[in-house]
This record gives C-alpha cells, sequence and structure tokens, in this order.
C-alpha cells in the first residue's frame, strides 16, 4: 500500500491528525508525511484545520475531505440495482413504471423552469447541457449542418439503466416533451447498447 494511502487509511479510522501523529503511526519523519499530505492536499483528498492548544503555535490537524471517497470501496450501484429488483418483487411492474414517471415528472418541472429563461434551440440545449453536467453526465452540444447534437459522455445511472431501459426510455422521452414544438429528438448512441456515448439529435422543425 503506498504511503498516500495509509495516511487516507488512517484518517477515516481515527479522525482528524497532525503530521506528527501520522508520523508515528506510519514510523515515518515529519517532513516526509507533510510531503504526502501536501500531495493529497493538491488532489482535494484532504484539508487542515489549525487548533490552538495552550501556548505556541496551533497545531494543524489534517482531515479527509468529500473528493477522498473515491478511494473507499463504493456499492452505490449495487445498490441501486437492488432497490429496483425490490420494487418490482414488493409493487410490480406498474410500480416501477410510477417510480420512473415520478422521476421524470421532477426532472420535466426543474429542467422546463431553467429552459424557459431563454428562446432558440441552442440556448436551450446549452442550458440543458449544463444542468446534465452538473448532475454527472459530461455533456455537451454540438451543431453540424443545422441539425444540433446533445452529447453525453458519461452516465452516472448507468447501473440502473442497465437493470431497467426503461430509465433510458424515460430519459428520451424527457427531451421530446422539453423540445415538443421546436424539433425532432431521437437518440443515436447508446452506452448501454454499447456505445462511447449517448448522443440525441434534434432536427429543428420547420416554423
Amino acid at each position: 500500500m503506498k504511503t498516500t494511502d495509509k495516511i487516507i487509511q488512517l484518517l477515516k479510522l481515527q479522525g482528524p491528525m497532525t503530521a506528527k501523529s501520522l508520523a508515528a503511526e506510519l514510523a515515518l519523519t515529519t517532513m516526509g508525511v507533510r510531503q504526502h499530505l501536501q500531495a493529497l492536499e493538491d488532489d482535494g483528498d484532504v484539508t487542515f484545520e489549525d487548533r490552538a492548544e495552550g501556548r505556541g503555535r496551533p497545531a494543524r490537524y489534517w482531515a479527509l475531505t468529500q473528493n477522498s471517497n473515491s478511494h473507499f470501496v463504493d456499492r452505490h450501484d449495487e445498490l441501486t440495482v437492488q432497490l429496483i429488483t425490490s420494487v418490482k418483487t414488493v409493487f410490480g411492474e406498474q410500480g416501477l413504471e410510477q417510480l420512473i414517471a415520478h422521476r421524470e415528472q421532477a426532472s420535466l418541472t426543474s429542467y422546463g423552469q431553467a429552459l424557459m429563461r431563454v428562446d432558440d434551440i441552442e440556448a436551450k440545449l446549452g442550458v440543458l447541457a449544463k444542468l446534465r453536467s452538473d448532475e454527472g453526465y459530461m455533456a455537451c452540444v454540438e451543431v453540424q449542418q443545422g441539425v444540433y447534437w446533445l452529447l453525453e459522455n458519461h452516465c452516472p445511472i448507468c447501473a440502473a439503466a442497465s437493470s431497467c431501459q426503461n430509465f433510458c426510455r424515460s430519459e428520451l422521452q424527457l427531451f421530446q416533451t422539453l423540445f415538443a414544438g421546436l424539433a425532432c429528438v431521437t437518440r443515436e448512441e447508446h452506452i448501454i447498447e454499447g456505445a462511447r456515448r449517448c448522443a440525441y439529435k434534434l432536427v429543428p422543425l420547420a416554423q
């Protein structure tokens, strides 16, 4: 295990610690530990707080940030699939459909309010791409010969979508509703089907 990983492990188990305490635990020099802590701070994995402890200089305590969670086992995908299976078992397919419909309606309300502030397709797509990127979809917009593309390079709900592709159907319907009367929306590339990304094609309707 790398020294930085050992530091992260100790801070996870024991909470905020000083470089001196970490050095004692790891049998390293305080200076050496400080160098590793600096690297971790640069990566956004740790932060520090200076605490007054009697006379003399405050003691610097190092603690993990939310960003450090990526170093630990994450079973969100497994839990998501288990929850979908449980919903199907307890409430049936109709119950799962109601859950997906509720999610779609909530997104429609949220996105719709944001898109109302702009008028043309390209501006609306820009707002939508920003909202989707904030949710982890790594979205961007391209324009090719009068056709617009909403490109999503990551799927943060991939486990759920793989378990129940109605989530994907719902998202396509959501985009079609948002651009009803403005453009015909189709999905041309699909991560779940093995593509590198999800690509939505928007062909403007004749006005």
